[in-house]
């Protein structure tokens, strides 16, 4: 894929999030292609894809707006730095505003992306929520484990340690 191939799909998915059309942001993706998101997790093939969008993104936050920049692709890999900001409808948060930085990493496959993983700093939008501290040292000690359990990083981690022995 080109560059410019990669920079428009990436467009088409950032106004297809921000605007909330499921069915168009799901058709950025493969049929079969995994969404990694770093706080509901998978979301495997088109149809949860599209309900990740609607059922979750959407109904928890209002004024929702996601942007890719420094766009790089490489074969089948590709990836954006990006900005997001919304408003939590959250009860708990109502009329919080939240601005995420990340970055991003795609999978690509026949035009389209066949698998998504993201690196957000979730603390970041957690201080901007006001969660407890304590409901956030849960969350992070989860996804401290999900990381620390996840094949490639075990493997990695078995190559580092032997480095230095």
């Amino acid at each position: 894929m080109t560059l410019d191939d990669f920079t428009a799909l990436v467009g088409r998915m950032q106004d297809a999030a921000s605007s909330g059309d499921a069915a168009a942001f799901a058709g950025c993706f493969t049929e079969d292609a995994v969404y990694h998101d770093y706080v509901y997790g998978p979301f495997a093939g088109r149809e949860n894809i599209a309900h990740m969008l609607s059922d979750h993104f959407h109904a928890q936050a209002r004024d929702y707006d996601w942007r890719f920049f420094d766009h790089a692709v490489s074969g089948a890999t590709g990836y954006a730095r990006s900005l997001s900001r919304f408003i939590s409808t959250i009860p708990a948060f109502e009329g919080k505003e939240v601005v995420i930085d990340g970055i991003s990493r795609f999978r690509l496959a026949d035009g389209l992306i066949a698998e998504y993983w993201e690196s957000v700093n979730a603390g970041v939008a957690h201080v901007q929520l006001g969660v407890d501290p304590a409901r956030s040292a849960k969350v992070f000690a989860r996804w401290a484990n999900e990381l620390r359990t996840r094949p490639d990083a075990v493997s990695y981690v078995a190559a580092a340690r032997a480095r230095f022995q």
